[in-house]
């Protein structure tokens, strides 16, 4: 769109030579200022609004550059803050859903080729929030301070996939040594590991034992009934030595 309006100004610049003389005059003025009584040429018009617009395209795809190398400047710019203040950037999202009960799961995924689903999950919506296992200010928006445990997604409101990509880099950074591990605290008395309570004795050593005794004087007791062993010993027969 923006090429066929561009080739349409040229050609209407070259088709008007009266253009030319108010062109050349107002060449050294700057850009914005208007002049009273002069109605600038429509070819200059459109050209610098061209000029802007491919301008700020071109600051848009620089800053999505330098934040994609180094995503973790993101969170110190004036633009993060502008838009989330001090707070997370899952603070006061809330997912489009049916009723008044939110689902149990969040959805799969925001983005699926070319289509992107009504409000998208806090990572999935900004283009500049990227999860990298150096960006330590964006996973610790997702840990709790307390346990150490990753947020469940229902509490973020991040999709499966992007939670996915969360528990991966925050246990690389664990791994690289850029996030704490959160260990419980036990405190280990000598109390519960010595046998002097009551609820702990001492094994008594075995007894000598003779030959035909059994190991506990209970079994000894107890007489097999004939009936049950005649039918093991015809069932074995063939096994057992007489």
């Amino acid at each position: 769109m923006a090429a066929s309006i561009r080739g349409a100004v040229k050609v209407f610049c070259r088709l008007s030579p009266s253009l030319k003389f108010s062109l050349r005059q107002h060449q050294r003025l700057p850009v914005g200022v208007p002049v009273p009584g002069v109605i600038l040429p429509p070819c200059r018009l459109y050209c610098e609004v061209d000029s802007l617009v491919d301008k700020d395209a071109a600051e848009a795809t620089e800053t999505l550059s330098r934040y994609k190398e180094r995503p973790w400047e993101y969170l110190d710019s004036e633009e993060y803050t502008d838009r989330y203040g001090s707070g997370p950037v899952w603070a006061g999202y809330r997912r489009n859903h049916k009723g008044g009960i939110p689902p149990q799961k969040t959805r799969k995924t925001c983005i699926r080729g070319d289509k992107v689903s009504g409000n998208p999950c806090p990572i999935c919506r900004d283009p500049n929030v990227m999860i990298h296992h150096q960006n330590v200010k964006l996973l610790q928006q997702f840990i709790s301070p307390y346990t150490g445990e990753v947020y469940d997604p229902t509490r973020t409101g991040v999709c499966m996939k992007q939670h996915k990509k969360l528990s991966e880099a925050i246990s690389t950074a664990r791994d690289h040594g850029l996030l704490p591990f959160q260990i419980p605290y036990v405190d280990f008395t000598g109390e519960e590991y010595s046998n002097s309570h009551d609820a702990v004795g001492l094994t008594p050593f075995p007894a000598s034992m003779t030959m035909g005794e059994s190991w506990y004087t209970w079994y000894s007791e107890i007489t097999p009934d004939e009936k049950e062993v005649a039918k093991v010993r015809k069932t074995y027969r063939a096994y057992l030595k007489r």
